[in-house]
């Protein structure tokens, strides 16, 4: 499987490259994957133009086609100002809004304090949730004084163990129908008000819509009107 890794760090070296690369090679001791890393500061100048003209350059295209087609992903920004960079956030501005559909991500970050440590559940997770990724539950902060100390280790296997198992289960038989289900009905999503996605393989639905619902190994969009009708007495 192929794992891509995002890394939005400036500097080299980098503890936000450092990180990423520790989460990639624990990942893949829990599932086989085929690593490629995405380092942003590289591509940069390709995202600005990007904004301006409407299209990328060869390199960013490259990187937005490997996110897209990845398995799984792991994203790494530095903290900046209390959130994510400037730049990881520019990355997937201008990636396809539907290309994190049911794809597996690991988030992470870097910074001077752990006092920073939220921005991982005030700015990340609501982002990638915002793009329908499934976001692992274990997510990875590393403050200055986290490397070379206890806890750091632990938390990066945890997070990798929690992806490995993730992208195995979504890349094998009924899982890989779900993801691909989800991709297709997205666009019908976001035109209802208010609509779900429902994974029958654990959700538990009124039974007045078990007709409408079809084998415990799909996912299927529930228009919003037809929930409300099935709840009325």
């Amino acid at each position: 499987m192929k794992l891509v890794v995002v890394s939005a760090g400036l500097s080299v070296p980098s503890s936000t490259r450092l990180l990423a690369d520790r989460l990639a090679a624990a990942t893949g001791r829990y599932t086989s994957v085929d690593v490629q890393v995405v380092e942003l500061r590289d591509l940069a100048v390709e995202i600005a133009h990007n904004f301006t003209s409407g299209f990328p350059g060869r390199a960013l295209s490259a990187a937005l086609e490997a996110v897209t087609e990845a398995d799984g992903l792991i994203v790494v920004t530095p903290v900046f100002s209390a959130s994510y960079s400037g730049l990881f956030k520019s990355f997937f501005d201008v990636l396809d809004q539907d290309a994190l559909t049911g794809k597996p991500v690991l988030i992470a970050a870097t910074g001077g304090s752990a006092r920073h440590s939220l921005v991982l559940e005030h700015a990340l997770r609501p982002l990638f949730a915002y793009l329908r990724a499934v976001v692992v539950p274990t997510a990875v902060y590393a403050a200055s004084e986290d490397w070379g100390a206890e806890g750091l280790a632990e938390r990066i296997d945890r997070a990798a163990g929690e992806l490995g198992r993730l992208m195995e289960g979504l890349g094998s038989g009924a899982g890989a129908v779900r993801r691909a289900e989800v991709a297709d009905t997205a666009g019908a999503a976001d035109k209802a008000d208010a609509s779900v996605v429902v994974d029958t393989d654990t959700a538990i639905a009124p039974r007045s819509l078990d007709g409408a619902l079809a084998s415990a190994d799909r996912f299927t969009v529930i228009p919003f009107e037809q929930q409300l009708a099935a709840l009325r007495p």
